[in-house]
């Protein structure tokens, strides 16, 4: 892989500057947006970039940190999910916990933000405090948003309890945007100064990236990432007035600025040192880049990517069509294109050449993957298996030179397994999914070594793109998720089926 980020500067020159910020209190508060880790958006777009960078940015500073998790109870009642992972928040939380642990990172507890006693949430706290989570509920802040008096005194922020904390920084994160944290931070300080104790607050936001162009496709992509939230990009019109700088922020920080900046000096009692949002963050990624153009081809495909994820969405049901039409117009806005992801051409020509030899009207499944040589191979759905299953067969076969007449799979291991799916189990989907193809493989390799060798070529599959003419089901989507490939999808189902096409 092309590498246009310089990972390990990012993390010197990062770490650098939030110490720097820390040395100006007893305690920072240091809110994380985005995904403290799995940053797979930053990952794609910046080339280079370690998907898990802030954790172990976190961990280089693990002695002067303490985390905080955020979640929003409406998202657990109605079951939020995070696309990445196809989980949903409150289960990310324990995930996150695991993995916050694993980095050696202190968690102090999870704080559930605007409870009301929901059920579906009750439960979830109870599960944390039997297994030793220490837990914390927030109402909504009385007077919020505009009434400054009311939010910065008992009846507002003094209505939470104050979570006690013992380290110079104290990360507040969240599964997801729309979390609390910001809250969360503000609470804190409010209550902090009432115990005489100087604290502060910044913000850990990697995009937009602030100090590239307004219009660069780096910052554009966030855009279309964050299409379902409607954020649009903007010059920081409060750093241009204070600084003569430009500088690129996003329109809720620009917003709600002149709000947090006379919270933030109402609970202090002095003038803020933030003259503008940009002052609030202490993000560096933008002087990680090493290779612009490559960042710009990457954020293109990111912005495709996106449009892809968002039109199957649209399909689906997620989102409303004023989010699927205002991703369209940012692709027209970069003049790009659905063909200019390479797989997408190939998987739909592959459909079509099926289509002609088939008597279904329905859509023909098909599936193109690009290696990491630039080679593209593409696999065919079938009574026996799913596209994703034989487009991985047949990728790692070519990884392994193995040739396509030579079977890898015995039909005495799949037999059963087919059996045990329709008969015993009842599965209206006959056909074998990648996860039960991937595992007859392995049965296959404990006595045949050219499956030994195919099932060693997996690994090499991560981060490749793929393209799919019908949309996955969940099992090939957590199996392509897995196995690290980027997979984007035309928005038409594989059958008719309401339910046994999921």
């Amino acid at each position: 892989m092309q590498i246009g980020f310089d990972h390990e500067k990012y993390l010197e020159e990062q770490s650098k500057y939030i110490l720097e910020r820390v040395n100006h209190y007893d305690k920072l508060y240091l809110e994380f947006g985005g995904k403290l880790m799995f940053d797979l958006h930053a990952k794609r777009v910046l080339p280079g970039f370690d998907e898990n960078a802030k954790i172990k940015l976190l961990h280089k500073l693990k002695e002067k940190v303490e985390v905080i998790i955020c979640v929003y109870a409406g998202d657990i009642e109605r079951n939020k999910i995070r696309g990445d992972f196809g989980i949903t928040y409150d289960v990310d939380t324990l995930r996150l916990i695991d993995d916050l642990r694993s980095f050696e990172l202190d968690i102090n507890s999870v704080v559930i933000t605007r409870y009301d006693g929901q059920p579906a949430t009750t439960v979830f706290i109870n599960k944390l405090e039997r297994r030793g989570i220490k837990v914390y509920t927030h109402r909504a802040t009385k007077g919020y948003p505009s009434d400054v008096d009311t939010i910065v005194s008992d009846e507002g922020y003094g209505m939470n309890p104050y979570i006690e904390t013992s380290k110079p920084i104290v990360v507040v994160t969240a599964p997801g945007p729309g979390s609390g944290k910001l809250a969360t931070c503000f609470s804190q300080l409010y209550h902090e100064h009432k115990r005489g104790n100087v604290a502060g607050y910044s913000k850990f936001e990697t995009f937009p990236v602030w100090n590239v162009p307004l219009k660069h496709p780096l910052n554009i992509a966030y855009e279309a990432a964050t299409v379902d939230l409607k954020d649009v990009n903007m010059i920081d019109s409060f750093h241009v007035d204070a600084y003569n700088e430009i500088t690129v922020n996003y329109n809720r920080d620009i917003e709600t600025f002149p709000l947090l900046k006379r919270i933030l000096e109402k609970i202090t009692g002095k003038e803020s040192i933030y003259k503008s949002p940009t002052d609030m963050g202490v993000n560096r990624v933008g002087f990680g880049i090493t290779d612009d153009e490559l960042v710009k081809e990457a954020s293109r495909q990111e912005i495709i990517r996106r449009y892809f994820k968002t039109e199957c969405e649209y399909k689906k049901g997620y989102v409303d069509k004023d989010t699927f039409e205002r991703v369209k117009l940012i692709m027209e806005e970069l003049n790009l294109k659905q063909e200019d992801r390479k797989v997408v051409v190939p998987a739909r020509d592959r459909a079509v050449k099926l289509k002609e030899e088939s008597t279904k009207t329905e859509v023909c499944p098909a599936l193109a993957i690009e290696l990491h040589d630039g080679t593209i191979l593409t696999g065919k759905g079938s009574d026996l298996m799913t596209a994703t299953a034989a487009v991985v067969l047949n990728a790692v076969k070519y990884l392994a030179n193995i040739s396509d007449e030579i079977h890898l799979l015995s039909p005495v291991i799949l037999e059963p397994i087919k059996k045990l799916k329709s008969k015993t189990l009842g599965s209206k989907s006959p056909a074998l999914n990648c996860e039960e193809i991937l595992i007859a493989l392995s049965i296959c390799a404990a006595t045949n070594p050219t499956a030994q060798v195919a099932m060693d070529k997996l690994a090499f599959l991560k981060d490749c793109k793929a393209h799919s003419t019908t949309i996955l089901s969940l099992s090939d989507e957590e199996t392509f998720r897995n196995l690290g490939i980027d997979i984007t999808s035309d928005p038409y189902y594989s059958t008719e089926n309401l339910y046994y096409n999921n």
